[in-house]
């Protein structure tokens, strides 16, 4: 965990120590079970009771904790790949991120949302009254950690800034607590 938080890596060995950046972009992808079909609308999953619970909490919540961005991505029906509409280029979803990324660096210099933390990111939230009060609940609602309130702020903060809105919307916290790691609560058992 601790390049995630830090983005360093500090090995200890008798008698020496040393510190080596560790900054990195963590991309990760796992089945919602062994089979692979749990909670897929088309077919159903063929995993003995409790398998997919126990699967899906091999990932630590401290760990889960310092993912920003979980997404369900549900199976694509093989007549949509052929047939279906033509996805948005890949040149027009880039000029929205450099723009994005700009609109960053133009507000905090070379530090990207994701390595904002404290004060600073409630200001650059720009949270109105109504904001501040769904920040709030989303946060209570879902048991977040003070970590995972923050990481809840950058995402929201980020998804305002692709639409290049100053300030953060209860729509963004809304979306923002969409992409938050998946609870493993009674509803969630019973769809298993």
């Amino acid at each position: 965990r601790q390049p995630l938080e830090e983005g360093s890596v500090a090995v200890v060995r008798v008698g020496r120590a040393a510190v080596f950046p560790a900054r990195f972009t963590l991309v990760a992808a796992m089945n919602p079970c062994p089979c692979g079909m749990d909670g897929a609308a088309d077919r159903s999953c063929s995993c003995p009771p409790g398998l997919p619970q126990r699967y899906r909490r091999r990932i630590s919540g401290p760990l889960r904790d310092r993912i920003d961005l979980w997404v369900h991505v549900d199976r694509v029906p093989p007549a949509l790949l052929v047939d279906g509409p033509v996805p948005e280029g890949s040149g027009v979803v880039a000029a929205r991120i450099a723009a994005a990324r700009e609109r960053q660096r133009a507000r905090s210099g070379d530090l990207p949302n994701g390595r904002i933390r404290g004060r600073e990111l409630r200001a650059m939230c720009r949270l109105s009254p109504a904001a501040s009060a769904r920040a709030i609940v989303l946060a209570e609602r879902e048991g977040l950690s003070g970590r995972g309130t923050e990481r809840l702020l950058r995402v929201a903060r980020t998804i305002a800034d692709l639409e290049g809105a100053e300030a953060v919307s209860e729509a963004h916290l809304d979306e923002a607590a969409r992409f938050r790691a998946p609870a493993e609560t009674p509803a969630l058992a019973e769809a298993g």
